[in-house]
């Protein structure tokens, strides 16, 4: 089953409450979260979160967390891509538990990625070959901006998934128009759209010192919710400010009715 509501993604787990588990569900629960999205893996390290898994997983489920796995195929062993997505998906830990569902960042040639019409589709139908039509898959996508989706193939990237997770990263721009903008691009595919809001220092990409504010994630979640989002998610656990923590866990729930 998807999810629905607040999550964050973790990437480094070291520096998301020090790796300790008990604590990144404590704060999980504490902000309103309702799922995490946990890296597994790349083309470059394989599938490696195994012994974060095992600690994670049955703590976050005993909490009432769902566990989504994410990883960032490269497309240049697609074969290689999907054993190791099929490896994290059927992973299970010691006490029984594993993902409650996958998200491949599906990312451009730009970060070295071998995309094409013709590789997302063999990835996607691959993928989705091997784990059976009811595993949940969420294809993780840039924003689609307006010269972005002249040349992002979406419609080949999310034909074989159940849902949509753009990066909306707003940097310089407004958070509510790019968040309402990216799920009425993407709704028009028949999935349910899952927005990524920006929770890190966009300076390095042109945008103002600092993290977004309380109010910039406000209009992002508002935005999002407005136009039909089934969820919201932030990257990432370690960048984020303690008033963006605070934004998210005063905003209300999103998808759930």
């Amino acid at each position: 089953m998807l999810p629905t509501g607040k999550g964050m993604w973790i990437y480094l787990p070291d520096q998301a409450e020090g790796g300790d588990v008990n604590a990144i569900v404590a704060r999980a629960q504490a902000t309103g979260l309702t799922h995490l999205y946990v890296r597994t893996g790349s083309s470059v390290d394989g599938f490696y979160a195994a012994p974060f898994l095992d600690a994670l997983l049955p703590v976050a489920h005993a909490g009432g967390l769902k566990i989504i796995g994410w990883d960032f195929p490269y497309f240049t062993d697609i074969g290689s891509d999907i054993s190791r997505a099929v490896a994290a998906i059927t992973y299970t830990t010691p006490t029984g538990d594993r993902l409650d569902g996958f998200s491949p960042d599906i990312e451009t040639p730009y970060e070295g990625v071998w995309l094409s019409p013709d590789n997302a589709t063999l990835y996607g139908t691959g993928l989705r070959g091997a784990v059976g039509p009811s595993y949940p898959l969420i294809a993780t996508v840039p924003r689609p901006s307006a010269a972005r989706q002249a040349d992002y193939p979406y419609a080949e990237v999310t034909a074989s998934f159940d849902a949509i997770a753009p990066m909306v990263y707003w940097i310089d721009t407004p958070p509510d128009e790019d968040a309402a903008q990216a799920v009425d691009f993407l709704s028009a595919f028949g999935k349910p759209v899952y927005p990524i809001g920006q929770a890190y220092d966009g300076s390095l990409e042109g945008g103002p010192p600092g993290t977004p504010t309380g109010d910039e994630i406000d209009a992002f979640i508002d935005a999002s919710a407005a136009h039909g989002a089934k969820g919201v998610s932030f990257w990432s656990w370690q960048h984020a400010s303690d008033e963006m923590w605070n934004a998210i866990a005063s905003a209300p729930e999103v998808g759930a009715g």
